[in-house]
């Protein structure tokens, strides 16, 4: 899957994207959230080398995108599929260093869209750290419902942690896309 929009190229990634992707995962405010630490040097080809491999989508296997602006890598993109019918899950990470600039949203939202027109998808969803507030405002802006807060779930970096389960029909956004072409 490649493709952009008026600012990023969205592409699977390539071994040149390995110091960017370091810098963007080794800062630690960025993993606050993430199931994963912050990389190391020691660590960084294991963990980038995952991100090489992902590098189609199927029933078996997650797809990781690159989020590119100006040659650089500034976001990561995640979609597998979940054990029900025609449903993905999507999770996605940005760089500090461009935030507030609307590149998450603008990535995101060309996902769903490609995700629900091309690929078919009944159901796109996305699980996110309670007290990530950026992610639950990104989910909300690009028209994802909150569905559930789930307390103390998960176990994650050494203490329980709520989560929020957000969720998109391809009908919401049948009706959204409608409604912005009307409007």
């Amino acid at each position: 899957m490649e493709f952009s929009t008026e600012r990023l190229t969205i592409r699977p990634f390539v071994s040149n994207d390995l110091y960017d992707v370091f810098n963007m995962f080794s800062n630690e405010d960025t993993c606050k959230y993430l199931l994963h630490d912050t990389w190391t040097h020691e660590n960084m080809q294991e963990e980038f080398n995952k991100k090489l491999e992902n590098s189609a989508l199927t029933k078996e296997r997650m797809l990781s995108l690159a989020v590119i602006n100006d040659a650089k890598v500034i976001g990561d993109l995640s979609i597998w599929y979940t054990d029900m019918r025609d449903t993905v899950e999507i999770g996605f990470s940005f760089s500090r260093a461009v935030s507030g600039k609307g590149y998450a949203t603008e990535a995101v939202s060309s996902l769903v869209k490609k995700l629900f027109v091309e690929f078919g998808v009944h159901r796109i969803q996305a699980n996110t750290d309670a007290r990530n507030e950026a992610s639950q405002g990104l989910c909300e802006r690009i028209g994802m419902r909150k569905e559930a807060h789930f307390i103390q779930d998960f176990w994650s970096k050494g203490e329980w942690t709520d989560s929020i389960v957000y969720g998109m029909l391809s009908t919401d956004f049948t009706i959204r896309e409608l409604l912005i072409i009307n409007n």
